[in-house]
């Protein structure tokens, strides 16, 4: 079993992608996520860049790594000044890392026309430089930039890059897909020829224009790289680096390779998670692997045939990475995706085929009508148990009555005036709020904290509103999806209707039974 390295470049590559910044402090945080899940290099940042960075490097010197080595990034010297009083190279040695990754120039284009220099003082450039770093006793990656298209231009040139990388001491030469644009047959073949020619381990640093990184970097594996660079989610510049998220389960599980330790690998999914919560970005739900869509079911064809057995539609089993199977229910479904769901909550199925298909017909209406369950699991079950499972609800609604004043030159009024009952009891109240919705919100809350006091941690974290027919104008069906949370766990609601006001509050509604439920508050036994 070849060992293959893993460099993430998060801290560094993925933090140029647009609309990510990460703090000093997420950067020391990710990095010690990964160090724990057995990462061997993580690349934290360029030093001579911003002082972000070199936050960074001091902050992470405090902590006693356990499997990782942090590395330091820039590049070679500049252009005719002396490797000694170089800014960039001198800011590599006062990072305090004991690993520095450099980059240099593997294409004639780019050496003449971006550095303005000869191609014989870039050669130079780069042995210089990294010698100079080993002889101060660090481990020097070097990584080719834009070796691929240089090889395409100029091979002989691009090739004499990496040898000089050589000559100078370095331990890894990574070869990279700057701009994106390799296929993975072409890559491969370069990637031979060099491995015939340069005696040092390769590695492979792959950008994603053309879709293409993930798969460029197995090719480039399988023509003999050992060290793989690439981000978690495969942030990154433009469209992004070669996604760790799908390459190291690719090598583990696919081509039998050793990366991170193997029980690292189910915690992918809650990595994934973990640096977009940091990055501030949206987990994206399709990406493979560790995507919360990556093994959802939809078709009743489908979920037949993973009753029977999950080999049918799955090409691992999602443990293995940390996630989790999911079968949702919509205008597509078969009576399998109701038996797999009732399964999944534990309920009882006493009822007869007939019955079950009358609910599935009426899932289909809705749908049809404009609920989106998919998005709104929270409703879904609530569906389920009034249907099935005589669950009682929390409460009920009498009347309600919302206020709005508009005047010149004041703030919009927003009031709603709510009785409800609950259990044996009538609750009567009133609550403001800086739009219809919100004073909903809150006079719904306020009826209910008396009863329920666990509402309080029930916060709302999103709320959409999608219209369906755009042509009917102001009259047209809205679909709201809420999405709640209570600290430990988040869930969605939805709720349709040609008015905003009742389709936000039969989603506020469930959102709030929803959260009940799962606290004990909704009351689920029999009569």
């Amino acid at each position: 079993m070849a060992v293959v390295e893993i460099y993430d470049t998060t801290l560094r590559d993925g933090s140029q992608g647009e609309g990510i910044s990460f703090s000093a402090g997420d950067k020391v945080k990710i990095a010690l996520k990964l160090d724990q899940l057995g990462f061997h290099y993580i690349e934290g940042g360029w030093p001579g860049s911003n002082p972000k960075d070199m936050d960074f490097f001091r902050r992470i010197g405090s902590h006693r790594l356990q499997n990782a080595r942090v590395t330091a990034f820039g590049s070679t010297r500049r252009p005719g000044v002396p490797v000694e009083t170089d800014v960039n190279i001198q800011s590599i040695v006062s990072a305090g890392v004991s690993v520095a990754t450099l980059f240099g120039k593997s294409w004639d284009f780019h050496v003449l026309g971006a550095l303005g220099t000869t191609l014989e003082e870039n050669l130079a450039m780069i042995q210089e430089s990294v010698a100079y770093l080993k002889g101060r006793g660090m481990m020097v990656i070097y990584d080719a930039e834009h070796f691929f298209d240089g090889f395409k231009a100029n091979p002989e040139y691009a090739l004499a890059t990496l040898q000089a990388a050589v000559r100078g001491g370095a331990d890894r030469v990574v070869l990279c897909d700057t701009n994106g644009g390799s296929l993975p047959g072409e890559l491969a073949a370069v990637v031979r020829r060099v491995a015939g020619e340069v005696r040092v381990p390769l590695g492979i640093h792959c950008h994603n224009d053309g879709e293409l990184a993930v798969a460029n970097t197995l090719a480039a594996v399988e023509a003999g790289v050992t060290h793989v660079q690439g981000t978690i989610n495969g942030y990154g510049e433009r469209c992004g680096n070669a996604n760790l998220c799908s390459v190291i389960p690719n090598l583990a599980l696919k081509c039998g390779h050793a990366t991170i330790p193997r029980e690292s690998l189910a915690q992918l999914t809650e990595l994934s998670r973990y640096v977009s919560e940091l990055a501030n970005m949206h987990p994206a739900n399709h990406q493979p692997f560790v995507g919360a869509s990556a093994f959802a079911h939809k078709g009743g064809v489908h979920v037949s045939a993973i009753l029977k057995d999950a080999r049918t539609y799955e090409h691992i089993d999602p443990a293995l990475v940390g996630n989790r199977r999911r079968v949702l229910v919509s205008e597509l479904s078969g009576l399998s995706n109701l038996l797999y769901k009732y399964q999944e909550l534990n309920l009882d199925l006493d009822t007869s085929k007939e019955e079950n298909r009358r609910l599935l017909e009426e899932i289909k209406e809705l749908e049809h009508q404009g609920y989106q369950f998919e998005g709104a699991e929270g409703s879904f079950e609530l569906l389920l148990r009034r249907a099935y499972d005589h669950y009682r609800e929390p409460f009920k609604l009498e009347s309600l009555r919302i206020i709005i004043e508009l005047k010149e030159n004041s703030p919009v009024y927003s009031e709603a005036i709510i009785k409800l009952t609950v259990g044996d009891q009538v609750v009567h109240t009133a609550a403001e709020g800086n739009g219809p919705v919100n004073a909903l919100d809150n006079a719904l809350r306020k009826a209910l904290e008396g009863f329920y006091p666990e509402i309080r941690r029930m916060q709302l974290t999103d709320y959409k509103v999608r219209v369906l027919d755009e042509k009917d104008g102001t009259g047209a069906v809205v679909r709201v999806l809420i999405e709640t949370g209570d600290g430990e766990r988040s869930w969605g609601t939805v709720g349709v209707s040609p008015n905003i006001i009742e389709a936000s509050w039969q989603a506020l509604v469930d959102s709030i039974a929803y959260g009940l439920l799962k606290n004990g508050g909704g009351s689920k036994e029999r009569p």
